[in-house]
């Protein structure tokens, strides 16, 4: 897959997509990357890339014209290999759709993806209706440019693709994968502070760890996101086990209470 980044700091973009998970990706051939500055498509000798934005206001916004010159290289890139490419030009900002694990999944699917990130107050309205498909959200907070959100949408894709992880099933059993946050996990020393590992996971019967993992699951999703589990149509089995987690829940809660 090919990932292409519209960037005011290439070096940010080079350097933090060197490490981890993206940094083994990029050396095995898996993702390519490619940083686009739009100073390098600017017409004046000052390399002007941002203006003051009609109607006033304060800070400034980055221009139309090496934006969208900057794109079109972008997506220029691979139809001299593959023909038509499968490509999406997506911009960053905290108006976008919230990034979601299922819009990722259908993100992996792309050929290429094309990443702008704004900078200043923002970017002209033109260029997002006009050479944007989409714009995509982090989240609701502001920060000061697109280039983290571009990082974190690289990573959480990459990710995904066969080949990337060790384990084939890690990314399958990620939080979000199937609607619902990850049940809790543990390793070595067995007890830790009064804490033990719980005793099913000792256990070695790999259907009593599934349905373990499976109540857990749904028990936290409820507890911290029930929103998730609104938006989510549970089987009779899984609302079983959500019974059975409320309820040892609250036999837990009461008995702390009581011991307090």
């Amino acid at each position: 897959m090919q990932f292409d980044v519209v960037s005011l700091f290439p070096d940010m973009i080079n350097a933090a997509a060197g490490y981890g998970v993206t940094g083994r990706a990029l050396e095995r051939g898996i993702v390519k990357l490619s940083v686009w500055n739009p100073r390098d498509y600017t017409q004046d000798r000052h390399k002007t890339v941002d203006d003051r934005p009609y109607g006033g206001g304060p800070g400034m916004l980055m221009k139309y014209q090496p934006l969208h010159d900057a794109v079109i290289d972008a997506v220029q890139t691979l139809k001299p290999i593959a023909g038509k490419t499968d490509t999406k030009v997506v911009y960053l900002s905290p108006q976008g759709k919230p990034l979601t694990q299922a819009l990722l999944m259908d993100a992996s699917r792309l050929t290429q993806l094309v990443l702008v990130a704004g900078r200043y107050e923002g970017v002209d309205e033109r260029f997002i209706c006009l050479d944007c498909d989409e714009e995509w959200s982090i989240g609701d907070y502001v920060i000061s440019g697109g280039e983290l959100a571009a990082l974190v949408v690289i990573d959480a894709i990459t990710r995904l693709l066969p080949g990337t992880l060790g384990d084939e099933e890690s990314a399958q059993q990620d939080s979000h994968s199937d609607g619902l946050l990850d049940c809790p996990h543990y390793t070595r020393p067995e007890t830790l502070q009064d804490h033990a590992v719980p005793e099913v996971l000792l256990s070695g019967n790999h259907a009593r760890i599934a349905r373990w993992r499976m109540k857990q699951a749904l028990g936290r999703t409820w507890l911290r996101r029930p929103d998730l589990l609104e938006a989510k149509l549970l089987s009779v089995e899984q609302q079983q086990l959500l019974e059975e987690f409320k309820i040892e829940f609250d036999i837990k809660r009461c008995g702390h209470e009581q011991h307090n």
